[in-house]
């Protein structure tokens, strides 16, 4: 699965995660008569999602071998009730395995990308 390079990219990630977790509430508020009770998990995954990204931005994250607390409720969940399901899965990717550095490297070593001096 993909990760991520940068901790700047990752932070990116889990905030996009919060825009789609609004949208999919605005979504279900707005269609109640085909959600129904069928998302009853947004209530607290948008909360650890909202806490994960406060904890980034505020200097607070740690990597960590364990998955995130919401990965339950997201393996759970088909993608066609939680269309952002797989970005989830790259962020807790990125968050047990830590940012892709080898990835990063090969793309160094074949000059896809260079620092400026």
């Amino acid at each position: 699965m993909i990760r991520v390079r940068t901790l700047d990219e990752y932070i990116d990630w889990v905030k996009q995660t919060t825009y789609d977790a609004e949208d999919l509430r605005a979504y279900s508020d707005y269609d109640k008569e085909f959600t129904g009770d069928a998302l009853v998990f947004l209530d607290p995954l948008e909360y650890k999602i909202k806490k994960l990204y406060e904890e980034l931005i505020n200097g607070k994250y740690k990597f960590s071998s364990e998955p995130l607390s919401f990965m339950g409720t997201v393996e759970k969940n088909d993608p066609t009730l939680l269309p952002f399901k797989h970005l989830l899965q790259r962020i807790n990717a990125t968050h047990t395995q830590d940012l892709d550095q080898k990835l990063l490297n090969s793309y160094e070593n074949n000059g896809v990308i260079s620092y400026e001096n």
